[in-house]
């Protein structure tokens, strides 16, 4: 019987989680969040979003504490930040069981690699959130723009299952596609995560409008994209050098954008150091890239760290 999925529980009820659990719990799949954070108020007034692609209100949501609560399903969503992964040893035994796949829609490298220590690998898609999106308190959410969902096999072969998913994603209002590589799909994000995200924080938390309106920082933006480009080549996906201007030119109109890592920096949470920079370093190293932009990059975010303690 070909998998399919109606049961969905999501690890990590941050601004993603609730938008994208959100939006499925909307359209009558049965969606249950974690959330160890903000339980009462999810539990008391339910979710609220403004979205560009229509703004919706569920007055009630399903919200528990613990994945035991939940129990096996269908589809796990981990959407924590990949700074959380050592708790996933714990999290997820309770939600799996000989039917269940895991989506992971986390930043950077080495995600997949992690879940795949706890659960099969073959039970593993990955999924890229190209969504602009803030939670604006426990149980509220405004999403501003983009909001598409790549999706991909960790392990090739259950071209089926992911196309399934993707199916239910655009059936629930949510832009989705497949992917037949997700490595490389993974890499063409960081092209635009480890500039923006990394340069909003180095430079102590400026909006991607003042990052691109300096001509010093927007030629940093180019070569850093252009190393996180050698270094996918260099494992073997032909990135195109185009990313380079499609990926300027579609943050212009994001406007005043606060990138996630500089929000967590001004709120005083742990960044995600290692999977959007130190992961893709290491490689580079590992194949003998030099990517002195990149190096140069980190020593600046770990600077503002030490500035302000998380």
């Amino acid at each position: 019987m070909p998998w399919d999925f109606k049961r969905v529980a999501v690890v990590g009820s941050g601004a993603i989680g609730l938008y994208y659990g959100g939006r499925l719990a909307k359209a009558g799949f049965e969606v249950n969040f974690l959330a160890r954070s903000g339980f009462e108020l999810l539990e008391k007034s339910g979710l609220v979003a403004r979205s560009i692609a229509g703004d919706f209100h569920l007055p009630q949501v399903s919200v528990s504490k613990t994945t035991r609560e939940i129990g096996a399903v269908d589809l796990v969503i981990v959407a924590l930040k990949s700074t959380s992964n050592p708790e996933l040893a714990g999290l997820l035994p309770p939600l799996v069981d000989e039917h269940t796949v895991i989506l992971t829609l986390q930043n950077g490298l080495g995600n997949c690699e992690h879940i795949a220590s706890i659960v099969r690998p073959d039970r593993i898609c990955g999924g890229l959130c190209f969504v602009c999106i803030n939670r604006l308190g426990p149980n509220q959410i405004s999403h501003t723009a983009g909001g598409r969902l790549t999706v991909g096999d960790f392990v090739s072969g259950m071209p089926e299952r992911t196309a399934t998913i993707v199916r239910h994603l655009n059936s629930a209002g949510i832009p989705a596609n497949q992917v037949s590589n997700l490595a490389r799909a993974q890499w063409e994000k960081l092209v635009w995560n480890i500039p923006f995200n990394g340069l909003a924080v180095a430079e102590g938390g400026l909006t991607t409008d003042k990052l691109l309106a300096n001509p010093e920082t927007e030629r940093e933006i180019r070569t850093l994209m252009a190393e996180v480009i050698s270094i996918a080549r260099a494992e073997g996906h032909e990135l195109d050098s185009g990313l380079i201007r499609s990926n300027i030119d579609r943050t212009y109109p994001m406007g005043a954008y606060r990138p996630s890592t500089m929000i967590d920096l001004i709120e005083g949470r742990e960044i995600e150091l290692n999977a959007i920079w130190l992961e893709p370093l290491r490689r580079a190293k590992e194949i003998g890239i030099d990517t002195p932009a990149l190096e140069r990059l980190i020593l600046r975010i770990r600077s503002q760290l030490r500035e302000r303690p998380v």
